[in-house]
């Protein structure tokens, strides 16, 4: 395909790091353009439906299609271009893109997570979450790994390195014991956070991106991340 892609973008986005993620993996060259979705510049409103990232805009012969929400551009990704991740076969197609639906359900979970107003609220969060990455532990018996489905990278894959991402910030506030006791998702975690394309997803200052997002929330774990910064400072001063 010899179509000019260009990626529209928000740097904290989870569902654009999946196309780039994507794009990548087929080594097919993009220009990536982040936009400021509290306000929204007019090009982009006229383009996008729904107001969201991320948005692909296919420029070809003079004219130009965008296409949107991240499931149909990872479709239209795999229709168009070379080094399909997606099984061959149907059957396999079809419980990856079921369980690509499973990631996305988790990235939901994870926003009610770190969302959560009450203690209360964070500790039942905490639980489903857990409960939904324990189904994932227990799918991934069916693979000898690295990877979702054994040795190939798939979309499955690149859908949940970004989901990843979010639970490496969760640790440095504390220990919430939502992977406690799933080896197979931990060894995935680690496999998934050396892969270049999802490494190369983000700018180098997405940690403090998201950092600042999570402490502007104004929920439980906003609070705890206060705690944990009186506590530091509290050692440093001890260590003065």
């Amino acid at each position: 395909m010899s179509d000019k892609l260009v990626l529209v973008s928000h740097p904290l986005c989870p569902y654009v790091q999946r196309a780039a993620i994507s794009l990548s993996e087929k080594g097919v060259p993009f220009e990536r353009v982040d936009i400021d979705l509290a306000a929204k510049p007019d090009w982009f409103k006229a383009i996008s439906p729904l107001g969201k990232v991320p948005l692909l805009r296919v420029r070809q012969r003079g004219g130009e299609a965008s296409i949107f929400e991240s499931a149909v551009i990872l479709e239209f990704l795999e229709e168009t271009e070379t080094n399909p991740l997606h099984p061959a076969d149907p059957y396999d197609r079809a419980r990856h893109r079921a369980w690509i639906e499973f990631g996305s359900a988790i990235l939901d979970a994870i926003g009610r997570f770190y969302s959560a107003a009450t203690e209360a609220g964070f500790l039942a969060e905490s639980a489903a979450l857990s409960s939904m990455f324990g189904r994932l532990e227990t799918e991934l018996a069916n693979s000898n790994g690295p990877w979702f489905a054994g040795p190939r990278f798939s979309l499955v894959d690149a859908v949940h390195g970004p989901v990843f991402r979010y639970l490496d910030a969760f640790d440095r506030i504390g220990d919430f014991g939502i992977l406690r006791d799933k080896p197979r998702i931990q060894a995935w975690r680690q496999a998934l956070g050396a892969r270049p394309s999802i490494r190369n997803a983000i700018a180098p200052d997405y940690p403090q991106r998201l950092d600042a997002f999570l402490r502007a929330k104004g929920s439980y774990l906003s609070s705890l991340i206060g705690r944990s910064d009186v506590a530091g400072a509290s050692v440093l001063a001890r260590s003065a």
